[in-house]
């Protein structure tokens, strides 16, 4: 006997109550006839059949057609994803304003949560774990210690918070980009090359240090591009008309103008180790192909955590190399590009007639 689709299998609401996608959540609720309940699209309780299924608008909607709220998901109250990110936040603060990384256990009991509970909730929400946040954190506020000029490089580690030089050197390196102490000079005698040319989407500049290309920008202005380098380096040598280096940087022009040439070459990147996780899954997207901000956050291992691969895509500083460009919202549109929609855009349609 044939099976007949009915119109709730057609409706694109349907699919995101089978797929429980918190971000329908308040876009609409849908109601089971045989149970007389109407529930948010997360809800986690049994999934009806599609002939038993309506869909309103609002709660009130529902309720005037005579269904009762669920007492599972509670549509007209928070819903668990949105009190465990408000728990998620709640500790991230907690860790950022204390002085040693909180112990996991004392840090979950404060939130209300069992240890691997909130472990588990804390790492979907941000990619990383509690003890990976407190690192991180850790790192940013070295950065913020570095720049003062009152303050050694000792002094520093130990107002960040590491117990230990050692723990610090450990990866200094890989988020800073160089030594501490450089770092605090800004980048002094640090050698960068860099040259800026023009492309279909304006201005571009490349800059490449000894470990590889830790910059490649796009703008309206060349200028503006330069002096954005020189206030991320404010002291580093930085060498330009340099004409092997120029070719390097013909070599990326020529792939943005054909995107089927390929990208080759090493990367100087810097950032936290969940940045780095992202930066990794966007490198392995072919061209011609987008993904959603969702999947990302799927291939990294972190489903919950969107905002933060969101994010993420935002502080890449290596255009095109990391191509965060061909990462869009779940309904396909464009998001936001550091370097704006239209070249994002433009890059992308480059890259469909691959």
């Amino acid at each position: 006997m044939e099976q007949v689709t009915t119109s709730v299998e057609l409706d694109p609401r349907w699919q995101t109550v089978l797929t429980r996608d918190t971000d329908a959540d308040g876009s609409f609720v849908y109601a089971v006839k045989t149970t007389g309940v109407y529930c948010r699209p997360s809800c986690p309780s049994r999934r009806a059949k599609p002939r038993n299924v309506v869909f309103f608008k609002t709660e009130d909607e529902a309720e005037k057609a005579g269904f009762r709220e669920c007492l599972r998901c509670h549509p007209r109250g928070q819903s668990s994803t949105d009190l465990n990110n408000e728990v998620v936040v709640a500790a991230c603060r907690l860790i950022e304003q204390s002085d040693q990384q909180p112990n996991l256990d004392d840090l979950a009991k404060s939130m209300g949560f069992s240890a691997s509970h909130f472990h588990r909730e804390f790492k979907a929400a941000t990619g990383l774990t509690p003890k990976a946040y407190g690192a991180a954190n850790r790192m940013e506020k070295m950065r913020r210690e570095l720049v003062k000029s009152e303050t050694s490089v000792t002094s520093a580690i130990f107002e960040a918070g590491f117990n230990a030089n050692s723990r610090f050197y450990e990866n200094s390196n890989d988020a800073l980009g160089m030594t501490p102490t450089t770092f605090r000079k800004g980048g002094k005698d640090t050698e960068i090359h860099f040259a800026v040319g023009q492309c279909s989407l304006g201005a571009i500049l490349v800059a490449k240090s000894k470990k590889g290309i830790c910059a490649i920008t796009l703008g309206d202005d060349a200028e503006r591009l330069v002096h954005d380098l020189q206030d991320r380096f404010p002291k580093a040598n930085l060498i330009g008309a340099d004409k092997q280096f120029e070719a390097l940087v013909a070599d990326v022009v020529g792939f943005v103008e054909a995107p089927k040439l390929g990208l080759n070459m090493p990367l100087d990147i810097q950032g936290t180790a969940f940045q780095q996780r992202v930066w990794q899954a966007l490198r392995e997207i072919p061209a011609g192909e987008t993904v959603t901000y969702r999947d990302v956050a799927e291939r990294i291992g972190a489903p919950k955590a969107v905002r933060a691969v969101a994010q993420a895509c935002a502080a890449n500083k290596i255009a095109i190399a990391i191509p965060c460009h061909r990462v869009v919202r779940s309904d396909g549109s464009l998001s936001g590009y550091r370097w704006g929609v239209e070249r994002k855009r433009s890059l992308l349609k480059a890259e469909a007639l691959v």
